[in-house]
C-alpha cells in the first residue's frame, strides 16, 4: 500500500480514532492509574499516593467473603447472558417478521419497538417505577389484584433473586430487542427481493426463506449486534439505577458490576474511586475477552478469508 493510500485511510479513519482515543483509550488508562491509588471522594491528593494492587485484593476477597458482592457478581452473569439472547434473538425475529409483511404496517410496527429506545431514561425509569410498584397503586399489581389473580399487592423485585431478575431483564430486553431489531431490519433491507421471489416460487415457507436464505446473508450483522449489545449490557447501568434506587428491586439482586462501579465511585456516603477503578478495568478486561471469544466462536477467521474463486 503506497503512502497516498495510507494517508487516504488515515483522513477517513481519523475522526473515529480520534473519538476511540479521547472517550475510551485516555479514560481507560485514567481509570487504570487510579485503580492503583486509594482514590476517593474525589479528593485528588490521593492520586500520588501508590497502593500496588491493594484494590484489586480487596475485590478478590469481596468475591469470597462477601455475600452482597456475590450477588452482584450472579446477577451480572444472569442479567448479561439472558438479555443478550432475548436481545439478540427477539430483535432478529422482530426484523424477520416485519420482513414478510406490508411496508406501512412494518414500519410502525418499528416505530413502536423504538419508542423505549427514544423515551429519556428518568421518564422510562419512572414508567416502570409505578409498573412494577409494590403496593396497591402498581400497575401490575392492581390488574392482577382486579383480575383474582392475586390477593395483596406482591414486592415483584424485592424477596425473591429471580424476581428481581425478571424485572431488571424485562425492562433492559425491551430497549435492547429494538436495538437488534433496527441493525438486522437494515441489512435485510438491502437483500435482492428477487431470491426469495425465486424461492416463493420454488414452494419454500417463510421459514426456510428465512433459515436457508435470509439469516446466512446476515450473518456478519448478527455478528455485529451480538458483540455490541454484549459490550453494552456488561457497562450499563441508568436503566438499572432508578429501580435499585427507588427500591423496586433488590439492591444486590437488582445490581451488575457496572452499577456497582457506578454507585462506588458516585453514590451516597464514601465514595472510592479507587475500589471502582479496580473494578471498571477487571469490568473491561471482561468485555474484551468475551468479544474475542464470540469472535472465535463466530468464525470471524472464516467470514474475513477471501472467496476460494473455484473454476
Amino acid at each position: 500500500m503506497g503512502r497516498s493510500k495510507l494517508f487516504e485511510l488515515f483522513f477517513f479513519l481519523s475522526p473515529m480514532i480520534l473519538i476511540v482515543v479521547l472517550f475510551y483509550l485516555v479514560p481507560l488508562i485514567v481509570s487504570l492509574y487510579a485503580s492503583f491509588t486509594p482514590t476517593m471522594n474525589w479528593n485528588l491528593k490521593y492520586l500520588h499516593d501508590f497502593i500496588g494492587v491493594y484494590n484489586y485484593k480487596r475485590l478478590i476477597h469481596m468475591m469470597r467473603y462477601d455475600p452482597s458482592f456475590k450477588s452482584i457478581l450472579e446477577t451480572t452473569v444472569v442479567f448479561v447472558i439472558i438479555t443478550l439472547i432475548i436481545n439478540i434473538i427477539g430483535g432478529l425475529l422482530l426484523a424477520l417478521g416485519t420482513f414478510f409483511i406490508r411496508e406501512d404496517a412494518s414500519t410502525l410496527i418499528r416505530v413502536i419497538w423504538l419508542l423505549p429506545r427514544m423515551t429519556p431514561v428518568a421518564v422510562f425509569g419512572l414508567l416502570w417505577y409505578y409498573f412494577f410498584h409494590n403496593s396497591e397503586i402498581g400497575t401490575l399489581n392492581s390488574i392482577l389484584m382486579k383480575l383474582g389473580i392475586i390477593d395483596s399487592p406482591v414486592a415483584w423485585g424485592q424477596r425473591i433473586p429471580w424476581g428481581a431478575w425478571g424485572v431488571i431483564i424485562f425492562v433492559n430486553a425491551i430497549v435492547g430487542v429494538s436495538y437488534g431489531m433496527l441493525v438486522f431490519s437494515s441489512a435485510l433491507s438491502h437483500i435482492p427481493r428477487e431470491l426469495v421471489i425465486a424461492a416463493r416460487v420454488d414452494g419454500a415457507s417463510n421459514w426456510e426463506i428465512s433459515r436457508k436464505i435470509l439469516i446466512p446473508m446476515i450473518k456478519w450483522h448478527i455478528m455485529y449486534a451480538t458483540i455490541w449489545q454484549l459490550m453494552s449490557l456488561l457497562l450499563t447501568y441508568f436503566h438499572l439505577y432508578p429501580l435499585v434506587a427507588w427500591g423496586i428491586v433488590n439492591n444486590d439482586y437488582g445490581s451488575t458490576l457496572a452499577l456497582y462501579v457506578y454507585t462506588t465511585a458516585f453514590g451516597r456516603g464514601r465514595q472510592e474511586q479507587g475500589l471502582a477503578a479496580a473494578a471498571a478495568t477487571l469490568l473491561s478486561i471482561l468485555g474484551v475477552s468475551l468479544g474475542f471469544l464470540i469472535l472465535k466462536v463466530m468464525k470471524f477467521e472464516e467470514m474475513m478469508r477471501e472467496p476460494r474463486g473455484d473454476l
